[in-house]
């Protein structure tokens, strides 16, 4: 019965997408529906980058794609959004004490590890502008991180530095010097 649905499924799916006329974008939609690949299984290479693929792109942030994927967390950060993403770089994860990334990356630890990269996302769009100092804001965990801004305009993010910032299709990326661990 499963398989009649799916034929089904992909018939109709089909049939409306070659209707609609972009086949080749549109059979990566529909082999997505049917197979069950999530959001980050949809190959688009036309659209401006949403947050895990500008950190997939990014030399600085293997550990954290890494991690995203240990976590099965790529899914989640792939859809519409939008996000501000506090993305720590591979020297903020080399800081962390000597494994602790081993451990959080053992599948009997993804929903800790998930937890983690949770409290690095807010749900909306902040720009460093947007940031006020001693504001906490609610992450993607439920728990709140804090902000701090210096006198010479430096952004903190529970003491980690905002280095830089990225404008994605579905978000925002400040890239950090920290890796944020929830108390």
């Amino acid at each position: 019965m499963k398989s009649v649905f799916q034929i089904i499924l992909l018939s109709v799916s089909t049939a409306f997408m070659l209707a609609c006329g972009n086949q080749e974008n549109d059979k990566q939609v529909v082999t997505s529906a049917v197979t069950g690949v999530g959001q980050s299984g949809v190959k688009d290479d036309m659209s401006n980058p949403n947050v895990v693929q500008i950190a997939a792109g990014s030399a600085d942030h293997t550990t954290l794609v890494a991690a995203l994927k240990a976590a099965e967390y790529v899914d989640a950060l792939t859809n519409v959004g939008p996000f501000t993403v506090f993305a720590p770089t591979n020297e903020a994860f080399d800081a962390l004490p000597e494994g602790t990334l081993t451990t959080l990356t053992r599948p009997d630890n993804q929903r800790k590890l998930r937890d983690i990269l949770e409290y690095h996302v807010l749900l909306g769009v902040y720009k460093a502008g947007d940031f006020v100092d001693g504001r906490k804001m609610g992450t993607a965990d439920g728990r709140s991180i804090e902000i701090e801004i210096k006198a010479d305009g430096t952004v903190l993010v529970n003491g980690g530095k905002i280095l830089g910032s990225i404008q994605a299709s579905n978000g925002i990326i400040h890239v950090i010097d920290k890796v944020l661990v929830p108390n």
